[in-house]
């Protein structure tokens, strides 16, 4: 099996802050850097690390309002800045109801056409937004959209400046470490609770306890990313093959390849699908495969199961989607990981569409926020979980996700019907029914939470049946709770810390 596979700041946990996060993200100025590339028209040609800077800097020149520049909190091994440009009404702030999204590229140093295809989407979104593009406008206004071109761009420099054909040179950051494999091993931690019953399944960076290896710097700054920027969708961009590649990445047996399917599987199935069906090839049952002998994903609807194709650990697709909201899938471009540049222009042709139709899946399922019903305050940090009752189903989706900063929350599903629930410490769950319906390039609907504090529901029932003893019980019992998972957490700090000093 071959391996190509490829700021508002928020609510910082104790255990990511031990590693990553609370690193403050860098605005990026651009009259400290060379002269802009002029974007309109930007060339078809390969841009080296110099002129990242310079054409996102173009852009931002021509729609200052709706973008910003910055940088992440780490450089590259060779100090090298990781650039990202984002798109929004508010550049800066994150929206209350407006998901957040990323593409990021060129992870893999000598698979290039992400890159490339990033710093012209760039300039699309710029020059439709100016040029009165409703379908581009309304993108624009609903969503915050990040992009980073380049995550290894010491590894493009090698690759670039040695073989282009070579299939592994420049692949690594400048280490020598494929950053694919070198995020926390998260599907481990989900397996082996799983494996427990125990029912934990979603924000799973506090219980890392050890690392196969030092974490990178372009890998820390993604991670400080993900961390600090409530992304709802995202995907990564790669190349070696055409297929786009769903979680779960790692096996749950440990093999080679077998489908493992994670608790999203027909969301997931349905996010894959968008793009494999939008892009111009990707889903070509007729094609030909990548490789002598090379297997067409067309011929399975441009989509794998990425354990499926071949088991990966510490993937940063997996990590994404089990340390915080986010659903992110990876994008396999082509065959040719270093395309020559007279393919560029109908390469990016071949994505455009499907580039911008992924984006509109962030507004898919259900948002809303979480309130205290009696003060009106923001509850973020909420538990949001899903049961699928979808033509008499009565399954449990079992991967919960969180309200975030001021209290909003998204959640990814297909059509269907389902039951939401919001649960916090302190308060009475709440369940709403809902129906999804299929409604491209609109809103999620909104579903929001009005949650009772369980003292107050025990001053308020003098009427109820239970006696006063009772309640008291009840909260006392929800104080002994909270006290033992402050306990557990401070006890997997602790340990944490002591793996870290040892790497």
């Amino acid at each position: 099996m071959m391996a190509h596979k490829g700021e508002h700041s928020g609510q910082c946990s104790f255990l990511t802050a031990a590693i990553v996060i609370c690193g403050m993200l860098a605005t990026f100025h651009s009259e400290t850097k060379a002269a802009a590339i002029p974007a309109p028209g930007l060339e078809f040609r390969h841009h080296n690390n110099e002129e990242i800077p310079q054409i996102l800097a173009s852009v931002h020149a021509r729609c200052p309002n709706i973008t910003r520049i910055y940088t992440l909190s780490e450089r590259s091994v060779r100090g090298l800045p990781l650039y990202v440009i984002e798109f929004s009404t508010t550049p800066g702030y994150h929206q209350l109801y407006h998901p957040e999204f990323k593409y990021i590229a060129n992870m893999h140093g000598n698979e290039v056409l992400g890159r490339e295809l990033l710093l012209h989407l760039a300039n699309y979104l710029c020059e439709h937004f100016l040029a009165g593009d409703h379908d581009i406008q309304k993108l624009i206004k609903l969503t915050r959209i990040h992009l980073m071109p380049s995550m290894n761009p010491d590894g493009w420099q090698l690759s670039t400046d040695t073989d282009r054909n070579d299939y592994l040179v420049g692949r690594a950051n400048n280490n020598s470490v494929d950053l694919n494999r070198n995020f926390p091993d998260l599907d481990r931690i989900m397996f082996s609770n799983e494996e427990a019953h125990v029912n934990h399944n979603n924000h799973l960076l506090e219980q890392v306890d050890r690392l196969k290896e030092p974490i990178q710097p372009e890998t820390k700054a993604v991670m400080r990313l993900i961390m600090q920027v409530p992304f709802v969708l995202s995907a990564n961009l790669h190349g070696g093959d055409l297929v786009a590649n769903y979680p779960y990445d790692a096996s749950r047996s440990g093999a080679m390849t077998e489908y493992t399917e994670s608790p999203d599987d027909q969301t997931f199935r349905h996010l894959a699908m968008t793009y494999a069906t939008h892009h111009k090839n990707m889903a070509n049952p007729k094609r030909s495969g990548c490789g002598d002998d090379g297997y067409n994903f067309g011929k399975q609807g441009g989509i794998t199961n990425g354990a499926a194709w071949y088991s990966v650990q510490g993937g940063m697709q997996d990590f994404n989607y089990l340390s915080s909201n986010d659903f992110e899938i990876t994008l396999e471009l082509g065959c040719d990981k270093y395309p020559l540049a007279s393919a560029l222009q109908e390469e990016w042709e071949n994505n455009k569409k499907a580039l911008i139709q992924y984006m509109w899946q962030a507004h898919i399922g259900v948002k809303g926020h979480v309130r205290d019903a009696v003060t009106g305050q923001p509850l973020p940090n909420t538990i949001i979980h899903v049961k699928n009752v979808t033509a008499g189903r009565n399954d449990d989706i079992l991967h919960d996700v969180t309200s975030v900063h001021d209290g909003d929350y998204w959640r990814l599903l297909t059509p269907g019907q389902y039951i939401v629930t919001a649960y916090r410490d302190g308060y009475q769950p709440l369940s709403h029914r809902v129906r999804v319906y299929d409604r491209p390039h609109m809103e999620a609907q909104r579903v929001d939470f009005h949650l009772q504090p369980l003292l107050q529901l025990m001053q308020s029932a003098n009427s109820d049946s239970k006696s006063d003893s009772e309640y008291e019980e009840t909260y006392d019992e929800t104080m002994r709770n909270n006290i033992v998972n402050k306990l557990q957490k401070k006890w997997l700090f602790n340990k944490y810390k002591e793996s870290i000093s040892t790497n």
